[in-house]
Order: structure tokens, then C-alpha cells, then sequence
């Protein structure tokens, strides 16, 4: 489970960062260094996505049965 904890926390750093310079300079890296609409692209922003809700997931308190 470690390794998909890191796998995870590196989606989000990627993708933070992306954001951050999209909102600060107008510049998304993933797009200029893949292609705008590249299938490598796609994969990297919903690899990005499912991190983020694995992580939200873990987030969610646990239910005591």
C-alpha cells in the first residue's frame, strides 16, 4: 500500500503544480511537454484525477463496525 501512497502523492504534486502554473502564468506543462490532445496527455490528467480520489478516500473517516 506504500507504494500507491507515493504513486498517489506524486499524481498530486504533478498535477498541483501544473494548476499552479496554469493560474499564475497561463502555462500548463503537462500540455507543452506531451502534446494539447495527446492520448499521453488524457492518461496523465485522469492518472492525476484518480490519485486525487484515491487520496480524498483516505481522507473519509472509517466507520467502526
Amino acid at each position: 500500500m506504500k507504494n500507491l501512497d507515493l504513486l498517489a502523492f506524486i499524481l498530486l504534486l504533478i498535477g498541483g503544480i501544473n494548476w499552479g502554473l496554469i493560474g499564475a502564468f497561463n502555462y500548463n506543462l503537462v500540455s507543452n511537454l506531451l502534446g494539447d490532445t495527446s492520448l499521453t496527455t488524457r492518461v496523465i490528467y485522469g492518472l492525476v484525477g484518480l490519485g486525487a480520489v484515491y487520496k480524498a478516500l483516505q481522507m473519509m473517516p472509517k466507520k467502526a463496525a
